[in-house]
């Protein structure tokens, strides 16, 4: 891999657990990713409207995977409202490709590997360990549950978009309007729910709405650019290290608690998933 992509890739996996974390500290996760995505929205707007719109056989795809999305949006914050960063992150982010192999195999007709067999299984095992002996004040059985349902939310919403950008002419532009509507719906949404807090909320963090947003739109389009040029397994795997990320900047700087046991699940969650990667070799 060139050391240029390689670095850039890295910065991608640490700037998505940064704004995840951005989301998780401080209280009102929702209101934050609206913001969030709101800031990506306005950033790939012109790029949708320079680009045009995607084929018309993609529309379906994509109106799909923005309602996935505004349930994967509310759901995750629901998560960063009762369960900690270091064990929300790595489990929904490490479930989310065996969930997709899982997929493939039972609904497409996939082969699986045993080498890809083996990555499940070491997944399977990493997010075992960090749910063994949670304390009930950390969420417990729930906060796995959620961190499931949002990994299957995430694989949905990625085996959606890999459809539906594969059917029109530039996938890029079906990106940006992705991007635009899903903003576009979880503002509205929050708007309606919770539209009197939203202006003070902004007054009082905006510089960290605009971080968030600027990290989570960087953080897609590297890996979007890397992928163009560089093989995707390697770029995939290298980008699952945000879990790892996650698990220390939840553990250190969030000061949650099980630091160590969680770091080390969240490795063994990489190296699981590097291995289904690779098993596609």
């Amino acid at each position: 891999m060139d050391p240029l992509v390689f670095g850039l890739v890295l910065a991608s996996a640490f700037m998505h657990a940064g704004w995840n974390t951005l989301i998780k500290s401080g209280g009102a996760p929702l209101i934050r990713l609206a913001i969030t995505n709101g800031v990506a929205a306005l950033v790939m707007l012109p790029v949708g409207l320079y680009l045009g719109f995607p084929d018309p056989a993609s529309w379906p795809f994509l109106i799909a995977s923005m309602f996935v999305h505004l349930f994967y949006y509310l759901l995750l914050a629901s998560g960063y409202r009762v369960a900690d960063l270091s064990l929300l992150y790595p489990i929904a982010r490490g479930s989310a490709p065996p969930l997709v192999a899982l997929g493939a195999f039972l609904l497409a007709g996939e082969r699986l590997s045993v080498m890809g067999v083996t990555s499940i299984a070491v997944i399977s095992c990493a997010i075992g360990l960090m749910a063994y002996r949670i304390p009930h004040g950390n969420g417990g059985v729930k906060s796995i549950l959620m961190a499931l349902v949002i990994g299957a939310l995430v694989a949905t919403y990625s085996i959606m978009d890999g459809m539906g950008s594969r059917l029109t002419g530039n996938a890029m532009a079906y990106i940006a309007w992705m991007f635009f509507l899903d903003g576009l719906l979880l503002a509205l949404w929050v708007l309606a729910r919770h539209g009197r807090e939203v202006p003070e909320f902004i007054r009082h963090h905006w510089f960290q709405g605009i971080a968030s947003g600027v990290m989570y739109t960087a953080s897609y389009g590297i890996v979007v650019w890397a992928m163009s040029s560089t093989p995707m397994t390697y770029v995939s795997a290298l980008r699952e290290t945000s879990v790892i990320v996650a698990a220390i900047l939840g553990t250190r700087l969030l000061k949650e608690p099980l630091g160590g046991r969680r770091i080390f699940a969240a490795c063994l969650v990489a190296f699981g998933v590097a291995m289904l990667q690779f098993s596609n070799l």
